[in-house]
């Protein structure tokens, strides 16, 4: 998945909006459940036993919390998620989230277990011959140190020797905080092994456009929504996103390629490197003692995202099927299990080699198709609105689209190879949503006409087609309550309609701006937690990225930076509202120089600077010529908004 996960997130997710009433179940809602559930393998109970089997119990308390008090993830949230599937939750996404929402300590086999649903993610822990081996983290640190306890008290108190993170997204090393002390693993008592690349991506995906994907994440993951069969129920590969401490410990064990290995506490370890699949840093593991295969987040319980609608790089449908391939090549001979970084393992060695060829089939006939049809002329979505799985593909739960689909997936192909742009001249330039909704409804013979022609579409239960034009009137004239309130309602039947959790909760949460306005709220910042992390070089490209020119305007300035723990220099300009930075002395004369640790550079761009007085009285922060030079820089940088307007203007 994920995306990881999201920085600045944590702060907004406070804001928590009480939206308005939403619409029941329409009649026509109500066909298309049933139509639904027609259409769906029922009858296949496999993902059921999976999920249930190797149970030891769960933790006693519900709530996880953090210790300043807040409610860090509820294990009782999801509780609702009992029974048939309402008219509001389309069927397969129920069954897909009572699956998800099973919580607790689960033996894979004779030493592995996993602790599942505590958070987004799993924890995986491998018993050597001292301690534990976790693979992945969780994404905060209490929700990993409430599974830690988990299984202490089930299977014994062991340290914790090695901890491997498969992959660079924030729900898979988050939480290494509430396991480990990083002094420990920077004097290497506990081994910290990651891909290579990791550290790089783990904070790049993050940083850069942090709170442009915090905000869409909010929508994604349907953090404003109450947890419920009118609300959010699942993320599709997980529950959702835990509340608590992201942390960030580096690795200092580096797997640079594939077929490395390593025997960790009488445990080996092959490592398969697939970089640029599911994530730009990722590995699978086989455990050879164990006849275990873990596929990371390259084979998940649904198709995954070729492109997150939260935002990030298009991913490479091709290369993950690829990788899939060499998996199966390599290990399905020799896997009696397989677990992943979400949901439930699967179990019996000809069951993983259906999975693996199936799963890895689905991503093929994706990128595939995509391009014969992209050849053939087809722009984005006109291939979404024709692609679909064969029936063989189709029908295996795995791979229906409870997180990414096909109609997504089809358009992100596309635009990996081809662009934003179809080619087609008319849109070379559009218009942005304000002009072209006003001059559209204009054309269309007013608001008054397009109200109409919306009204009788949602009437016939064709909600799509209603929600465009609705879209149209919004954008033309946002004080306009009655398009605002059906806008609403048609995005309460699509949600309720929804197979994908993420459109399902996007809907949803559309839904809600609708009705009470964008969540108010502090600014949603790129996050202490990993720009501390960071380089120098990446903590001054996050600087030139909230760089206001107007505020600039013909200003000037050049200072040095050296971080006293790293060893790390840069010479920074800004001119002609731009900053530069070069990792290399000044070359001329700067106005200021400034000597500092990481930590204390990080802190000045993310809430840290009311103590540099402080810190400058104990030497501990050091500025050579203008104190000023740092007031300059800081005024002519964006302040962090509020979460923004996405439905509406």
């Amino acid at each position: 998945m994920m995306r990881a996960m999201i920085l600045g997130l944590a702060t907004a997710m406070l804001a928590a909006s009480a939206a308005g009433a939403a619409d029941p179940p329409s009649d026509f809602t109500r066909k298309a459940q049933a139509a639904a559930r027609a259409a769906g393998a029922f009858e296949d109970t496999r993902d059921i036993d999976f999920a249930s089997r190797g149970f030891l119990g769960t933790r006693a308390e519900a709530q996880i919390k953090t210790a300043n008090g807040q409610v860090a993830w509820d294990l009782s949230a999801y509780d609702f998620l009992k029974g048939e599937a309402p008219a509001s939750v389309e069927p397969g996404l129920w069954r897909q989230s009572q699956l998800l929402a099973r919580h607790g300590l689960f033996e894979v086999k004779p030493g592995i277990w996993q602790v599942r649903g505590f958070d987004l993610a799993n924890a995986t822990f491998v018993r050597g011959k001292t301690g534990w081996i976790v693979i992945d983290t969780l994404g905060s640190a209490e929700t990993a140190r409430a599974a830690y306890d988990l299984v202490t008290e089930k299977l014994g108190k062991r340290p914790i020797v090695a901890i491997v993170y498969t992959h660079s997204h924030t729900d898979h090393f988050g939480g290494a905080g509430g396991l480990i002390d990083a002094a420990d693993a920077r004097a290497g008592k506990v081994k910290v092994i990651a891909p290579d690349g990791f550290l790089e991506h783990a904070v790049a995906e993050n940083i850069l456009a942090g709170p442009a994907m915090a905000r869409r994440a909010m929508y994604q993951f349907g953090v404003l929504l109450p947890r419920g069969p009118g609300g959010q129920t699942s993320a599709g590969i997980g529950p959702g996103l835990s509340r608590g401490t992201p942390t960030l410990i580096a690795p200092n064990t580096v797997i640079k390629a594939s077929g490395e290995a390593l025997t960790i506490d009488g445990v080996r370890l092959e490592f398969q490197l697939t970089p640029n699949t599911e994530a730009p840093a990722e590995m699978n593991i086989y455990l050879p003692d164990f006849s275990a295969l873990c596929m990371a987040e390259n084979a998940n319980a649904t198709m995954h995202n070729v492109l997150t609608p939260r935002g990030a790089l298009v991913r490479d449908a091709k290369v993950w099927a690829d990788e899939l391939t060499r998996s199966l090549r390599l290990y399905g001979d020799r896997a009696d299990v397989m677990f992943t970084s979400h949901a439930w393992p699967r179990f019996g060695r000809a069951e993983v080699k259906d999975f693996l060829g199936k799963h890895r089939d689905a991503y093929k006939f994706l990128h595939d198709q995509s391009v014969r049809l992209m050849n053939a002329g087809l722009t984005g979505p006109e291939i979404a609105a024709t692609l679909k799985l064969p029936a063989v593909l189709e029908r295996e739960w795995y791979n229906h689209g409870f997180y990414g689909n096909m109609s997504f997936n089809s358009r992100a192909v596309y635009q990996r190879y081809m662009g934003w742009y179809d080619g087609n001249p008319a849109r070379l330039a559009p218009l942005p949503p304000e002009t072209a909704g006003k001059r559209d409804v204009e054309a269309m013979g007013g608001a008054a006409a397009v109200l109409a022609r919306a009204r009788a579409a949602f009437d016939v239960g064709d909600y799509a087609w209603s929600a465009e034009l609705l879209d149209k009137l919004v954008f033309a004239d946002p004080a306009d309550a009655e398009a605002r309130a059906l806008l609403a309602r048609a995005y309460d039947q699509l949600g309720y309609q929804s197979e994908s959790s993420l459109w399902r909760n996007m809907y949803l949460s559309g839904a809600g701006e609708l009705r009470d306005g964008a969540p108010p709220g502090a600014g949603i910042g790129q996050g202490a937690a990993l720009l501390a992390a960071a380089p120098l070089a990446m903590m001054l490209d996050v600087i030139a990225v909230r760089i206001d020119p107007a505020r600039v305007g013909e200003g000037t300035l050049a200072f040095a930076v050296n971080l006293t723990d790293t060893g790390e220099r840069a010479y920074v300009s800004i001119a002609n509202g731009v900053l530069v930075h070069e990792a290399i002395p000044a070359p001329g004369p700067v106005e200021a120089t400034l000597t500092l640790s990481r930590a204390d550079f990080a802190g000045l761009f993310t809430g840290g600077a009311a103590t540099l007085p402080a810190k400058i009285a104990a030497g501990e922060v050091k500025i050579e010529g203008n104190p000023m030079a740092l007031a300059k820089l800081a005024g002519w940088l964006d302040r962090p908004g509020p979460p923004f307007a996405i439905v509406t203007p």
